[in-house]
């Protein structure tokens, strides 16, 4: 299963995207991105759940 997350799809104006087999590191990533460019921090928990509502 390929996990993504796509800054868009999030009401941002971003072309950020990640995508991996990998949940742990698709969620490290799109979370560091997200603290970084953005100044939201998701908890994993939350962003688990964007996964399992978009599955």
């Amino acid at each position: 299963m390929t996990v993504k997350f796509v800054c868009r799809d999030y009401g941002f104006d971003c072309e950020f995207e990640t995508a991996s087999t990998d949940v742990s590191g698709a969620i490290e990533e799109y979370s560091k991105h997200s603290s970084e460019e953005h100044g939201i921090e998701y908890s994993k928990e939350v962003l688990m759940q964007f996964i399992i509502r978009k599955g």
